[in-house]
């Protein structure tokens, strides 16, 4: 009947709260005991320390760079700097290179001004070192230098180069062998051999390249030298008494 239509309806309303009720609560121990069970298996020390992020490592030019000048401070050098964009006067008059000298054409350096260029070696830094202490020098320039080259597996616009500067009495094409001979076989290793090729540099006289044994095939000639047996590995020289006189030294 119409009276009892809403004691009914309450009643199941009640039934249906209880059923939702008990329905949550059993949902609610399901999961408790899913994730004890899971930290159970799982076994996790959440005492541990976790993972460190990696930390880089120091670039290989810069590890280079730092073995080269230990061993020409133990030697008595210093080290020294100079800018990358340098004095067209610094990076080639003043070191003996003409107008005309082909190192100067367009294709080989990148010219921002007339008189200003990203240096092509670092010996443009012998310039400023000189104009500004009287010798004796002993110094040492290592940095970027910048070359209109193409780049392959052995050139590149940007690469690095260390330049040696010495200015004193009595300095003969000896010292420069016994300097860098020394220089190769701390670098290199005591059993490299080492020999010197007459060669040509304006701002140097006479004038030398270095080559050391290969560090790979030991001398035996591999793809690496050419089948050779011998890396060149720099030039040398005395300075040019051109390059003396145009800093203010008597040659």
């Amino acid at each position: 009947s119409e009276d009892i239509r809403p004691i009914i309806g309450k009643y199941l309303n009640e039934a249906r709260e209880t059923v939702a009720s008990v329905v949550e609560k059993k949902k609610k121990e399901i999961a408790d005991i899913e994730l004890e069970n899971k930290l159970k298996s799982e076994s996790l020390d959440i005492t541990l320390p976790g993972k460190r992020p990696p930390f880089g490592g120091r670039h290989p030019v810069s590890v280079v760079f730092e073995e080269l000048e230990n061993i020409f401070i133990h030697l008595g050098f210093e080290v020294f700097e100079g800018p990358d964009v340098e004095l067209d006067y610094n990076n080639f008059e003043a070191l003996n290179v003409p107008r005309n000298h082909p190192s100067r054409d367009i294709q080989d350096t990148f010219y921002i001004t007339d008189d200003l260029v990203l240096r092509t070696h670092t010996t443009c830094v012998d310039i400023r070192i000189m104009k500004e202490y009287k010798p004796p020098i002993r110094a040492i320039i290592p940095g970027k230098v910048y070359r209109y080259d193409a780049s392959d597996p052995s050139h590149l616009p940007v690469f690095h180069q260390l330049d040696g500067l010495v200015v004193d009495e009595n300095i003969t094409f000896g010292d420069v062998k016994g300097v860098l001979i020394r220089f190769a076989h701390e670098f290199f290793g005591p059993d490299t051999n080492v020999r010197f090729r007459p060669s040509y540099f304006p701002f140097t006289e006479p004038s030398a390249e270095m080559d050391v044994s290969c560090v790979v095939c030991q001398g035996a000639g591999c793809r690496l030298c050419k089948h050779t047996g011998w890396l060149e590995i720099l030039g040398s020289g005395l300075l040019h008494p051109r390059v003396l006189r145009g800093v203010g030294y008597d040659p």
